[in-house]
């Protein structure tokens, strides 16, 4: 690195800026203007509900934004180059442009607040000396004064840029010294309407007016007193290191805000009765302070404007950072926007759409209007930033490593305080503010397409609820259960010729059970096969997106399905349970693969592992309409498992309106004893069959199976059959021949009878 950059580095603020930014920022308008309101409204007790639930949201989001600037280098652009940075430009833009809009509103408010403090100059002046009627008529409007002031801080910020900011600072951090310390050691009495006010003779903790605002009204306009503790991230790009001095300042600001206003509502309790300070028509902590007559007036010019200059310096930086991150849809507008001026790069043409906000809103001239539009964009902004760190937490971002950390109930905590007190203070303003995000995020969305988004958090969030989930199910799971539940796996080398085994995995996995379709790629494993199988992965993945399955797709480089069948096997369940169920497939007209399915019975059986073998027609499964479901007196130990799987699959809604038809192939000194376990099984509801779909048939010695199957279910969309362990190694592949007459075949082998409950 050269030595001249080592001394721009070294020329950089320590965290005393921020801090005294922070704390200059919390300690001004309201707190000379409103908060004797406060007191005088809903009384000590509750101007003390109303600092705890306004830190409840400030807090969390201090550490919030103190958790994500020490997540990475931070550079120029405040708030909304941590979070686009962090959470990528389509967060981040969302967020920024609200965050924008609350700073560049905050330039009204706080010019309109200077102007409140020349209320007493012009009093007297026109008290005093006799002045012509238009001057009269000026001075009784505010924008007389606050309209010259905007142009002239703007000029002024244009020109000297954030130096002069931070060297004002200190003065104004001084000036706020002297006002605080007069404040405290001023005598106990108010002057109201030219008569003198005693204190109160006692503390009253519930002492209010009467017919005074409700409570949240006047938490909308107090809030804006605590929303300063994020106004020194705006410095980002003057700090030298910015990931120390942003936690540190912003906390210290926040905490020390919180502490100071508790003493405020104490002494003003204790020195004017509620009536006096309710009065909006004078600064009731002139009235109480030592020398306040013109030292809280200044002390309140020197707040605002220092407020005012610092909303000034950081909502045009915002904006230029959005502009030059391309984010709005014109790219004319996006140029013209990032365009900075002078050697410090400043934001000119930004500035200007700031001024013109901040003129719009001081034209309204209703101060308590414009800070309750303030308290509802730093609602949006903060608990938007809440959630999005609540989320992260849980989405476990391996590139997501600060260096300082919040917890997640506290964001939490913040998120929901956010959201649930913008409703509480105006439910209209609050829908109309959440639908605002929603309409720019989409908007963001739509128009950054190729830009992280919300979904990649989400995308974190259910891997760790799901990692989490699988890690709870398997410790919980002290003794097998009595209820069961297909996790299937299927594996299957002809994907791209036949879709019948994974349409059926899909099935039985949408409601019930849980599935996963591995697809063998034949050969070793090497870069080009590993190359090949990843992108037969994704193209599965896409067909399957086609589907809306709720199967998971993966690939195996295998070189036998020997191995296959071993690997997959030992596969861990994704629902956190392990695989209990093996899927297998082969085409009746070229059963090329018939023979490694017989010749791995063994190995598959060596498992407890109940088993499914697809045989498919050309036929496919017809129209969806009808399941026959063959059960014998010699494969009785499959036959609630044949019955669970017909159940399971007409649940899906491709199968809707089909229905299970029963065919009970015995002999016939057996067929009265099924017929009534059937009919028991249908009469408690343990069947989804009418008992008009079980149709018995006698078992002669002489009879071939194969011929009644073929016969009876030739028109059966599916036909599942059940098949005993010995008679595979007796009679191998035979076993599953000569079904060639009718559709899809299901060969079905359970491990353990299962119990239909």
């Amino acid at each position: 690195m050269s030595s001249k950059s080592l001394q721009e580095k070294n020329a950089g603020f320590g965290t005393a800026p921020v801090f005294f930014t922070a704390i200059s920022t919390i300690l001004g308008a309201i707190m000379f203007l409103r908060f004797g309101y406060a007191v005088g409204n809903v009384g000590f007790l509750g101007t003390l509900g109303i600092i705890l639930i306004g830190h409840l949201v400030t807090i969390p989001t201090a550490m919030a934004i103190a958790e994500i600037a020490t997540n990475q280098k931070v550079e120029g652009g405040g708030e909304y180059y941590i979070i686009s940075r962090s959470f990528g430009l389509v967060i981040g833009s969302t967020i920024g442009i609200t965050l924008y809009m609350s700073q560049a509103v905050s330039v009204a408010f706080y010019i309109m607040a200077f102007a409140e403090a020349f209320n007493s100059l012009f009093d007297w002046i026109l008290n005093t000396y006799y002045v012509p009627e238009i001057i009269e008529t000026l001075l009784g409007y505010k924008q007389t004064v606050s309209i010259p002031a905007l142009f002239l801080l703007t000029a002024v910020v244009l020109t000297k840029g954030a130096d002069l900011g931070v060297k004002m600072l200190y003065a104004v951090v001084f000036i706020l010294f002297l006002v605080m310390l007069a404040f405290f050691i001023g005598g106990s009495y108010v002057d109201v309407g030219g008569v003198i006010t005693t204190a109160p003779t006692e503390f009253n903790f519930m002492s209010k007016i009467e017919n005074s605002e409700a409570f949240f009204t006047v938490f909308a306009i107090i809030f804006p007193a605590f929303t300063g503790m994020t106004a020194g991230v705006g410095l980002s790009g003057d700090l030298k290191n910015p990931s120390r001095s942003i936690p540190l300042g912003t906390m210290a600001g926040t905490v020390s805000g919180m502490i100071i206003y508790v003493f405020i509502a104490w002494k003003l309790t204790s020195s004017a009765t509620p009536e006096a300070l309710a009065d909006t028509s004078r600064l009731v902590m002139g009235d109480v302070a030592w020398q306040g007559y013109w030292l809280i007036p200044v002390g309140l010019a020197a707040a605002t404007i220092s407020s005012a200059l610092g909303s000034l310096m950081v909502a045009p930086r915002t904006l230029q950072a959005i502009a030059r991150d391309n984010i709005l849809p014109n790219a004319t507008v996006n140029k013209w926007l990032s365009r900075g001026r002078g050697a410090n790069d400043e934001p000119f043409n930004s500035s200007l759409i700031t001024i013109g906000i901040a003129i719009i809103f001081i034209g309204m001239g209703e101060i308590d209007f414009v800070a309750k539009i303030i308290s509802m964009f730093f609602m949006v902004t903060y608990g938007s930033l809440c959630l999005i760190s609540f989320l992260q937490h849980f989405a476990a971002d391996p590139a997501y490593r600060p260096s300082f950390r919040s917890k997640w109930y506290l964001s939490l905590l913040g998120a929901l305080m956010c959201f649930g007190l913008m409703f509480l203070m105006d439910p209209g303003y609050a829908i109309i503010a959440v639908v605002m995000l929603v309409i720019v995020y989409l908007w963001v969305n739509i128009t950054n397409g190729d830009k992280r988004n919300l979904a990649e958090i989400f995308q974190g969030v259910i891997f760790q609820t799901s990692r989490q989930l699988q890690v709870f199910l398997q410790k919980a799971e002290k003794e097998q259960s009595t209820s069961w539940r297909p996790s299937i796996i299927c594996i299957s080398k002809d994907s791209f010729e036949r879709i019948a085994a994974f349409d059926l995995l899909r099935w039985m996995s949408q409601k019930y059970g849980f599935g996963t379709y591995i697809h063998q790629v034949e050969g070793y494993l090497s870069r080009e096969s590993g190359d090949r199988a990843t992108k037969m992965k994704e193209r599965l993945i896409r067909d399957a997106e086609k589907s809306k399955s709720n199967v998971y797709i993966d690939t195996m480089v295998t070189p036998s399905m020997t191995s296959a069948i071993a690997q997959v096997m030992q596969f861990p369940g994704i629902s956190g349970k392990p695989n209990n169920l093996l899927f297998l497939e082969y085409a009746k007209l070229h059963p090329d693969n018939l023979d490694d399915i017989v010749a791995n019975f063994k190995l598959i059986k060596a498992i407890d592992f109940d088993l499914m073998i697809l045989a498919t027609s050309e036929r496919g499964f017809g129209h969806r309409k009808e399941i026959h479901i063959w059960i014998t007196s010699n494969d009785y130990e499959n036959a609630n498992l044949m019955i669970l799987i017909a159940y399971i699959i007409v649940g899906h809604s491709d199968w809707e309106d089909a229905h299970i038809k029963i065919m009970a192939l015995y002999p016939d000194e057996e067929l009265e004893n099924e017929k009534n376990r059937l009919l028991m099984l249908i009469e408690t509801g343990r069947l989804p069959i009418s008992s008009h779909n079980i149709e018995l048939i006698n078992h002669r010695v002489d009879t071939d199976v194969k011929n009644i199957v073929a016969e009876k279910s030739a028109g059966a969309d599916l036909t599942i059959m059940g098949f005993r362990s010995e008679l595979v190694a007796n009679r191998g592949k035979e076993l599953f021949e000569g079904y060639d007459d009718i559709g899809n075949i299901l060969f079905v082998n359970s491990a353990m009878q299962k119990e239909i409950k």
